[in-house]
């Protein structure tokens, strides 16, 4: 088992840096995920780790073993593609015994080997198949396996899902969770697609422009982002944010913006003094915002009127598309609502569950 640390790397392609003096640790038997958008960084920073790449400068390690010029093969890491890289002509057992006669594993630890990840990812009656006649996720299995028999310190992921239809990302971001809990190894897994990176991760690390942002368990980033781009890029649909100030009346603070002005809570309203008539980012989740005919209890809502713009029924809720002045956003409301596109409605603000963020700086303000 293994920890894995970055300690201010870089990475440059010529003018352009792809990894900007990232800085954190993996902690052995984690499963950490990078995640962010496509080009921020992610995957560079993953073949840093694996040694596909070359570190411009800093040092990653792994078990506090500086690996900056050790050989791939040397790293004691086992990594899955998002293209799976199976040898088409070889049966899924040779493509899973495949990197261990390399290294010229006897054969009797060969057959224990691949019969011991076939059996842990149920494609036991799949060994003589070829990839041609396996399903997309039998081929994840199969390239899944092929890491399992390394027997590594870490394994990498890289968008392993990115091809498999949407029912079967699903069932196969379980299979890799419960595959983790089973093997006790460190994971670290690169995702542009945020739902992956909320369901199957210890901690999830954000990146953008190949910054660090953040990084922390799944229900901190929701709860608590550190600034704009963290608070967009985590929760689907993505929170709403309107441009807006703080103004003090009557004693009470009001966050407000063109067409809307709603009081905060007193006991969070503190925080902001400092910062009243200063331009600032009012942000809230599509889930903090309700039908007022169905309003969760024990929550202290505001109301705001707005014009339905497009109704989405998903069955077990309502996303509705609204205008308010000139922000469009996004509300997640009861399945019994009836909306008709076009309608002037009120909807309720959960005004416990709202972020404020400096509009110059896009820093969370506290």
């Amino acid at each position: 088992m293994a920890s894995v640390t970055y300690a201010n790397v870089f990475k440059k392609f010529g003018d352009v840096t792809a990894v900007n003096d990232i800085s954190f640790e993996v902690a052995d038997k984690e499963f950490l995920v990078l995640v962010g958008p496509s080009g921020c960084g992610k995957t560079t920073a993953l073949r840093l780790l694996a040694g596909l790449e070359e570190i411009t400068s800093g040092d990653i390690s792994i078990s506090d073993r500086i690996v900056n010029d050790v050989a791939p093969k040397d790293r004691d890491i086992a990594m899955v593609f998002q293209s799976y890289a199976l040898y088409p002509h070889l049966t899924v057992y040779d493509n899973l015994a495949f990197g261990l006669k390399l290294r010229k594993t006897p054969k009797a630890e060969i057959k224990m080997r691949v019969n011991e990840a076939a059996g842990i990812l149920g494609i036991e009656d799949l060994l003589e198949r070829k990839p041609r006649q396996l399903s997309g996720g039998q081929r994840q299995r199969v390239a899944v396996g092929r890491a399992i028999v390394r027997d590594p310190k870490v394994f990498l992921f890289d968008e392993p899902l990115s091809n498999l239809d949407a029912k079967l990302r699903v069932q196969m971001r379980a299979e890799i969770s419960k595959l983790h809990q089973k093997l006790q190894t460190t994971f670290v897994y690169v995702t542009h697609d945020q739902v992956e990176a909320m369901t199957m991760a210890t901690r999830i690390a954000v990146i953008n422009k190949g910054v660090l942002q953040q990084i922390d368990s799944p229900q901190v980033l929701y709860d608590t982002p550190v600034n704009r781009f963290v608070a967009g890029f985590i929760g689907s649909p993505s929170m709403n944010f309107f441009p807006a100030k703080l103004r003090k009346d009557n004693g009470r603070i009001y966050v407000g913006g063109k067409k809307f002005s709603v009081p905060i809570p007193d006991e969070r309203a503190a925080s902001y003094e400092a910062h009243l008539g200063k331009d600032i980012i009012f942000g809230i989740r599509p889930e903090n915002i309700h039908n007022p005919d169905y309003v969760p209890p024990n929550i202290h809502i505001e109301h705001a009127t707005a014009k339905v713009d497009v109704t989405e029924l998903m069955g077990n809720e309502i996303f509705l598309h609204l205008l308010l002045g000139e922000n469009n956003f996004v509300a997640r409301v009861d399945p019994r609502s009836e909306y008709t596109v076009g309608e002037t409605i009120q909807v309720a603000f959960d005004m416990q569950n709202f972020h404020i963020f400096d509009a110059e700086t896009e820093l969370a303000i506290r």
